[in-house]
């Protein structure tokens, strides 16, 4: 099954990207390189990849313009590779839409964990409902999620999200109207601890509602912001 996914690991260190390659490859994925980022745009633009981990410090282009760019045309799930103490370019990754970071100096084992956990969730296209019904359609007012198709259309259009995206707006519409802090997002939507950086929820709910209101106004004012609380998915009784 995994002789097929393509990642591309860009790194400016060549002994980090032949690294993560070995790992990688000890999983049967296929592994390309970059050097730079306007090396790996040139790349990601032309190819379909499942994943790109991709270095933030980097020449050329960095990492935050690289991923800038791609996402004008892709939603390839991208992880950042950050060095320790640059919480400032983690939030800057996210709100140009990364989907995951890294920690350098960091194990060769945890960059394929964070690799398999980023696959699992995009490939998973129906995700475990919490009550009996088993429906992979979820229909709102102004929001149909199918998840079988893993696809997202607001007033009849269809609205292209990155996979963290689109799990945060699963997982607020599996529970409509109840209102989740950040902390708890975090944990459930991310899987595991982001060491109290709430901003990434933040920036994440800003660039869903972004997405969704330049198709649909109405579509975006479901995800409410709960002042002092968190957010919740709004469902009018209409």
């Amino acid at each position: 099954m995994d002789e097929n996914i393509k990642i591309l690991v860009v790194d400016d260190e060549e002994r980090i990207r032949r690294l993560i390659r070995m790992y990688l490859e000890r999983e049967d994925y296929i592994v390309e390189e970059a050097e730079n980022g306007k090396v790996a745009l040139d790349k990601a633009l032309d190819n379909d990849y499942n994943v790109i981990i991709l270095d933030i410090m980097m020449p050329e282009m960095d990492g935050i313009e690289t991923c800038q760019e791609l996402r004008k045309e892709k939603d390839t799930p991208v992880i950042m590779l950050t060095a320790k103490g640059e919480e400032a370019n983690r939030v800057q990754g996210f709100e140009v839409g990364a989907d995951d970071y890294i920690v350098k100096p960091f194990s060769p084992r945890e960059a394929v964990l964070r690799v398999k956990a980023l696959l699992r969730r995009v490939t998973a296209a129906s995700f475990q409902e919490a009550d009996t019904s088993s429906k992979n359609i979820l229909v709102f007012p102004h929001i149909t999620i199918d998840h079988d198709a893993h696809r997202v259309t607001a007033d009849g259009e269809e609205v292209s999200l990155t996979p963290k995206e689109y799990e945060l707006l699963c997982f607020l519409a599996k529970s409509p109207d109840k209102v989740f802090n950040r902390e708890h997002l975090l944990k459930e939507v991310w899987q595991y601890e982001f060491f109290g950086d709430l901003r990434t929820v933040d920036t994440h709910v800003k660039r869903l509602r972004e997405k969704l209101s330049s198709v649909s106004k109405p579509a975006a004012k479901m995800i409410v912001t709960v002042w002092g609380v968190g957010y919740k998915f709004e469902v009018d009784d209409v």
